[in-house]
């Protein structure tokens, strides 16, 4: 196992670190330099044999200075006096004079969310190609339709630290592990798939358990011969019941960015200047919470070091808040909310979501679908895209079945869910008391970033959505 990542230690002196932090802050509103060392394994199986095996490692800092709306960035991987002093003079390029006043340090904490493991040394790689490899097996032995099977796993270990011109330090070890299963089906000469995955912020080794990677392929399975009875789906509007979990992504998408507080400050959001309005219908309350334990986007702190926070953005349909870095809320004269994120110490960090999901309400879900005259139950979502500025939506359903007078009738593929978040939102008419969260598989993308977030919601009823589709 290596040594811990003490970058103070072992390749910097931290007193000349911080003198040259603040030389590179002097006359700034904000800065820190971010320190980071990150492993990851990635291992593939397909089609009856190990198709990837890749191990990545990288280290480096970034030295950040902020006057205003101005951030000055610079980036190495080689962490040393002279690499942080060349970084030093680029960023006083971008400050100039300064005449800014520094920012108050962000508040302590001694919370931990997530344990210290390493999950890249906490399994033998032979037993997680004998693991992939039965997956395989396994698949092929439930059931004779199965003719192709693709298994992953995926595990990181990334070491943090950051320095605050004030002298504070705060460091963080975030493990992560992911599984994920796909299954394709063959009958009559149609081909459709399925797939499943988990994970989150633990040991790589729950998930190589006979019973977790078994479970998570017999629904990886089920979803795939679901699809093989799936018709057409039909198009025009028709209300809408969405299934609790990860159908969560819509609202991570369609509302969740417009949310974020850069996009608010700029005005360039569907929810600028409408603090204080009611944007939902009554019952919708979202939250931001980056402290819930083991979750994939759960953080201990953010990367400004910031503790992350539970943040009430929508409450009982009134917007209340939004989602903050320390920069945008400075420049907003609110406080952060512990939601400055970056990929790596090569980005800057912004404001990113973390674990964004919907409160239970008190409908029953069954009823909810005994409701629909004509409609659609979207039980699983694939992905999607949405435009911030108008906060129009499209998102594909890998799982759906077609409503008629209350009743669950056939599956059906091709569907679309199309509509902006403001209305969608408001047409919300039930909200379940199911709640459930993501199993532990999603990415956001943000400015060329990805960063590892959770979603969640319980059983929505929404009225009048566009749904893509074949004509029938």
């Amino acid at each position: 196992m290596p040594a811990p990542f003490r970058p103070f230690e072992d390749s910097l002196d931290r007193d000349a670190a911080l003198r040259h932090l603040r030389e590179a802050t002097h006359g700034a509103d904000d800065g820190e330099l971010f320190l980071e060392r990150r492993r990851s394994e990635v291992l593939g199986f397909d089609d009856g044999r190990l198709r990837t095996a890749s191990f990545d490692a990288s280290e480096g800092f970034g030295l950040r200075a902020v006057r205003g709306e101005t951030a000055a960035y610079a980036h190495s991987t080689d962490i040393s006096e002279p690499a942080l002093a060349r970084a030093v003079a680029t960023a006083r390029l971008a400050i100039g004079a300064g005449g800014g006043t520094l920012a108050p340090p962000p508040p302590g904490t001694n919370r931990r969310l997530y344990g210290e493991e390493d999950p890249l040394e906490d399994a033998a790689f032979a037993l997680k190609v004998e693991t992939l490899r039965e997956i395989d097996a396994t698949a092929r032995a439930m059931d004779p339709r199965v003719v192709q099977v693709t298994a992953s796993l995926a595990a990181s270990h990334q070491e943090v630290a950051i320095l605050r011109p004030e002298g504070g330090l705060v460091a963080d070890t975030r493990p992560m592990a992911r599984l994920h299963v796909s299954v394709i089906v063959e009958q009559d000469g149609r081909r459709e798939s399925g797939h499943y995955g988990l994970g989150g912020r633990h040991d790589l080794s729950r998930l190589l358990s006979r019973d977790t990677w078994e479970a998570s392929l017999r629904e990886a399975l089920r979803i795939a011969l679901v699809n093989l009875e799936a018709r057409p789906a039909p198009a025009g509007v028709m209300d809408v019941v969405l299934g609790p979990g990860w159908p969560g992504i819509l609202l991570h998408e369609a509302i969740g960015h417009g949310l974020e507080g850069d996009f608010n400050r700029k005005g360039t959001s569907a929810f600028a200047g409408l603090m204080g309005t009611r944007i939902a219908a009554p019952g919708v309350t979202v939250l931001d919470d980056g402290t819930l334990p083991g979750r994939r986007g759960s953080l201990t702190v953010d990367d400004e070091g910031t503790p992350s926070g539970r943040t009430v953005l929508i409450e009982d349909g009134i917007l209340v808040g939004y989602m903050q870095d320390r920069q945008n809320a400075r420049l907003m004269g609110v406080a952060p909310t512990g939601n400055g994120r970056r990929e790596s110490f090569a980005h800057i960090p912004m404001p990113r979501m973390t674990n964004t999901y919907m409160l239970a309400g008190e409908a029953d879900p069954e009823a909810m679908v005994r409701e629909l005259k004509d409609g659609l139950w979207a039980v699983g979502f694939g992905g999607g895209q949405v435009d911030i500025t108008s906060g129009k939506f499209v998102f594909s359903c890998t799982e759906a079945y077609r409503v008629r007078d209350g009743r669950v009738m056939e599956p059906v593929k091709g569907a679309t869910l199309i509509g902006d978040g403001a209305t969608a939102l408001k047409g919300i008419r039930a909200v379940g008391r199911d709640l459930a969260l993501d199993p532990g598989i999603g990415n956001c993308g943000k400015a060329g970033q990805w960063v590892p977030v959770g979603v969640g919601q319980p059983s929505l009823l929404i009225g009048g959505l566009t749904v893509g589709g074949a004509a029938v």
